[in-house]
């Protein structure tokens, strides 16, 4: 009798123990099934509710002793930039920012592309020029503004000078850190199969760093357009940084705001071409 009851005690504990783990796995696997039901694009939407509350709180606080900062308030921004967009007002700005990004990328491309393909095949050339370029990387790309000025004059090309020299970095050293990690049997297979080195670099080398390529893009289109605005304010009469100017000049608060949330919304959407783009290499590669 003592081993029955020891038996059917045993077996309840098992019964127990099954109910509270199947308990337990059908909570996790509820809650999981909640959290993947939650689209991403739901979150996101979240997200930038709650910011547009902080920034109308925020105008709320500073109207108490600004009222002249009702203007930079959520309503008044959107009016704004929905009248600016339509009326056609900022287009030209756009338009002229958008150009001035392409040129500096452009040349930023043609200009990192094959030094990095140079650091990364040569250790003495990276040897070489690795203190040089670490030490012009961390030089502030709006400290040299001056001297652009003085060199080039006011106009578009200091502004290609300071976009390309702040875009030319994570360009350049990502398609280096690319050739570093190409397996070096493609490379003996080339060679034994006497490729030449146009060959070599346009079937193995470019392929291979393609990707690294498109990293460093990305990164430079975020460095880009974060230097992109201040300078525009070298004397151009186009631009968004040239907007923001004048729009401050004219007291026009809630269109300078609205300039400003513009620049971001642009931003954005170039951050997502450029990741778009590498995953659409990626997708291919796979």
């Amino acid at each position: 009798m003592h081993v029955e009851r020891t038996g059917v005690a045993d077996a309840s504990a098992a019964a127990d123990s099954f109910t509270r783990a199947s308990g337990t796995g059908l909570s996790q696997a509820s809650a999981s099934f909640r959290a993947e039901s939650f689209p991403s694009a739901a979150r996101a939407a979240l997200g930038l509710l709650v910011l547009l509350l902080l920034w109308q709180i925020g105008a709320w606080l500073l109207q108490q002793t600004m009222p002249i900062a009702s203007l930079l308030a959520p309503w008044p921004t959107f009016k704004s930039l929905g009248w600016l967009l339509g009326s056609g007002q900022l287009w030209a700005h756009v338009l002229a920012s958008l150009q001035r990004v392409l040129v500096g990328l452009v040349l930023a491309l043609v200009i990192g592309v094959p030094l990095g393909l140079l650091i990364g095949r040569s250790r003495a050339v990276e040897q070489a020029t690795g203190g040089a370029f670490q030490l012009l990387r961390m030089i502030s790309p709006l400290s040299w503004m001056p001297i652009v000025v003085m060199l080039f004059g006011v106009g578009d090309a200091p502004i290609y000078f300071l976009l390309t020299f702040a875009a030319v970095w994570p360009i350049m050293l990502n398609t280096s850190a690319g050739v570093r990690t190409i397996d070096p049997n493609w490379l003996q297979l080339g060679a034994s199969l006497s490729a030449t080195r146009v060959e070599m670099l346009a079937r193995v080398i470019i392929p291979a760093v393609l990707g690294h390529v498109l990293t460093g893009l990305r990164l430079a289109i975020g460095i880009v357009w974060i230097v992109l605005v201040p300078c525009e304010m070298l004397g151009v009469s186009k631009g968004l940084g040239y907007f923001i100017l004048d729009t401050r000049d004219r007291l026009a608060y809630s269109e300078l705001m609205a300039a400003v949330l513009f620049i971001g919304l642009l931003g954005w959407l170039l951050d997502s071409a450029a990741r778009r783009l590498h995953k659409r290499w990626a997708h291919g590669k796979a």
